[in-house]
C-alpha cells in the first residue's frame, strides 16, 4: 500500500469512529425523545427550537461524516454541537477526574477533536460518491 492509500484508510477509520460511536447518541435521542435537551436548552435562558440541533449535530451529521459526503461541514456541525454539550452540560467537570483515573470529559473531547480532525483533513477518497477536491469532502 502506498501512503495515499494509507491516508485514505487512516481516514476513512476515522470517520467510522466518530460517526458510528457518535450515532449511537444520536438514535438515542431519535428514539428516546430530547426532552432533557430541551430542559437543559430552556434553562439556560435559549430559545427551545435549539434543541433541535440535537439531531443534526448527533444522527444527520454523523451520518454523513460515515458517508464521507459533505464530510468536512458535517464534523464542523459535530464540533459546534460538541461545544454547546461542554458549556450547557459540562462545565462543572471541566478540571475533574472520572472514578476511573480519567478526564471526566474525555469523551466529548474525544468527539470535538475528532470532528475538528476531519473536518480539517476531509474525508479521503474511500467515500461514498466520487472523490473530490473541494472543501466539504
Amino acid at each position: 500500500m502506498n501512503a495515499t492509500r494509507n491516508d485514505d484508510l487512516g481516514k476513512l477509520l476515522l470517520r467510522i469512529t466518530l460517526g458510528g460511536l457518535l450515532l449511537f447518541h444520536g438514535l438515542s435521542k431519535v428514539f428516546q425523545g430530547a426532552d432533557g435537551i430541551h430542559r437543559m436548552v430552556g434553562a439556560a435562558g435559549l430559545p427551545d427550537w435549539l434543541a433541535y440541533g440535537v439531531y443534526l449535530g448527533e444522527f444527520v451529521a454523523p451520518l454523513l461524516v460515515l458517508g464521507g459526503l459533505f464530510a468536512r461541514p458535517a464534523a464542523l456541525v459535530i464540533a459546534f454541537n460538541m461545544a454547546v454539550a461542554l458549556l450547557l452540560v459540562h462545565t462543572g467537570q471541566f478540571f475533574t477526574m472520572s472514578k476511573m483515573g480519567g478526564w471526566s470529559l474525555e469523551l466529548q473531547a474525544f468527539f470535538l477533536l475528532n470532528a475538528v480532525t476531519i473536518a480539517v483533513m476531509g474525508a479521503g477518497a474511500l467515500r461514498v460518491g466520487k472523490p473530490s477536491a473541494r472543501w466539504w469532502a
